[in-house]
């Protein structure tokens, strides 16, 4: 879900040297699939109860893998592959959680974990074999290589087609008409929003802001891999945690992380070039970030009374989210050329970070949100 796109930055000047353009025609390509997300993951909801969701996922599946393969073609391929893998995955980003509360109503927490760790550890693995791949043989057959394992994982997931199973129509108009009128579902759009807002901006500029206190790139790289592997150990224990708590222990829990975000933003405004509190700031970071994803991820199945309702708030929550977090991490890096300084940067996280924390409260009032 993250690979086929997560790995493609860390060898852009060889795809650009591949292509012989200059490597800023290809910045967009991180872009492209956040775009996506905003403009289609409202939609999986509705196309699931017109094809059924194991049918939608394994279509979703078929474009991903044809997304892939034709971005080795030629420039406007690459454009086209890496908007048909944008699309692939914000169906499958929203109907993963509707899939789990489906199938696995009693075991959220633990299947949660198991989805998003397995999310992270690959991730990860992609990003740090990728240069080693293509400085072996070249970036096609890195990309090659991706596009089989997506064919091997939709192999995999076909004869799940079997038991496909449609939301009821009529009930999903209902839903659909009254969610952009539940306050509750508003608010939760607006945590996802500031959630991911925060974590792309951060992943997008803290090597950047790392560098101007005076690190040196390699240690700047160092930082970002921090804030990157931290994910994979918290995914694993955030969700089934999360799932264990009450809604008291929730808001404390959650508060807390949020605290850590602060603790974090505070120290990007301190005057320090020493690696070492760099990394400290880079694990607060990256701790806090890597919990608010799998708590969001698993209250679409918690604050939902069924798989349907699930998929609304996903699809509802993911694609306004996404439009709040597309705007982030551009309109906050141009702000270090307009005042010489990331102190505006970290202040506007600061206050979406009190915002968001304000959002967890309001969200956990509520029992059930749809």
């Amino acid at each position: 879900m993250r690979v086929p796109f997560t790995a493609i930055p860390t060898i852009l000047t060889d795809i650009a040297s591949g292509l012989h353009v200059s490597i800023s025609n290809l910045g967009i390509l991180t872009s492209l699939p956040l775009l996506m997300f905003a403009l289609f993951s409202s939609l999986a909801p509705a196309w699931a109860a017109k094809i059924g969701l194991e049918k939608l996922l394994a279509l979703s599946l078929f474009v991903l893998l044809l997304g892939s393969l034709v971005r080795i073609i030629s420039l406007p391929a690459l454009y086209l592959g890496t908007l048909l893998v944008g699309f692939a995955i914000a169906m499958i980003n929203v109907l993963l959680p509707s899939l789990v509360s489906h199938y696995f109503p009693q075991k959220v927490g633990f299947y949660t974990a198991l989805y998003l760790t397995v999310m992270g550890l690959t991730t990860a693995l992609g990003s740090s074999l990728a240069v080693p791949i293509v400085n072996a043989s070249s970036w096609q057959i890195f990309i090659l290589l991706l596009s089989g394992l997506i064919g091997l994982a939709t192999l995999v997931w076909l004869p799940n087609t079997r038991h496909n199973h449609r939301f009821a129509q009529a009930q999903t108009n209902g839903v659909a008409t009254s969610l952009w009128r539940n306050k509750a579902a508003l608010v939760f759009l607006v945590f996802g929003g500031l959630q991911s807002l925060l974590y792309y901006t951060l992943m997008a500029w803290l090597p950047t802001i790392a560098q101007t206190a005076g690190l040196s790139q390699v240690e700047a790289g160092l930082i970002a891999g921090a804030f990157s592997f931290i994910s994979i150990p918290v995914s694993m224990v955030t969700p089934s945690l999360i799932a264990r708590l009450n809604q008291k222990g929730r808001i404390a829990f959650m508060t807390a992380v949020a605290g850590l975000s602060v603790l974090g933003l505070v120290g990007l405004l301190l005057p320090s070039a020493k690696f070492n509190f760099w990394l400290v700031i880079s694990l607060l970071l990256g701790l806090s970030t890597s919990v608010l994803f799998p708590y969001m991820m698993l209250s679409f199945s918690l604050k939902t009374s069924n798989s349907q309702a699930t998929a609304r708030l996903s699809g509802m929550v993911q694609s306004g989210g996404y439009c709040i977090a597309a705007t982030g991490p551009a309109l906050l890096g141009y702000s270090f050329s307009a005042f010489h300084s990331w102190a505006v940067l970290v202040i506007v996280l600061l206050l979406a970070t009190l915002l968001m924390t304000l959002a967890i409260f309001a969200i956990e009032k509520h029992d059930t949100i749809l």
